[in-house]
């Protein structure tokens, strides 16, 4: 499974339902710097637990926010493999 094309299929899906204007983006750049706004960030990690069937931030061991993609992409990695 290509957990990174999933969750950028689904930040593509979302910004387009929320009518917002993405910024070109890749697994560096920051979760709130490419067009969404929190209420799409949350639609995002809703529609990302559809898919995958867990909540990684659930994890007793996930700590932290994620602060770019990529952050966002492992942290469904770890938990879905």
């Amino acid at each position: 499974m290509d957990v990174q094309a999933i969750v950028f299929e689904e930040i593509a899906e979302v910004a387009a339902r929320q009518k917002k204007t993405l910024q070109p983006f890749n697994v560096d750049s920051p979760l709130l710097g490419i067009g969404l706004d929190s209420l799409c960030f949350a639609i995002l990690v809703a529609r990302l637990e559809e898919r995958f069937g867990v909540d990684p931030f659930e994890d007793p061991e996930n700590d932290s926010m994620p602060m770019t993609i990529g952050d966002l992409v492992n942290m469904y990695e770890r938990v879905v493999a």
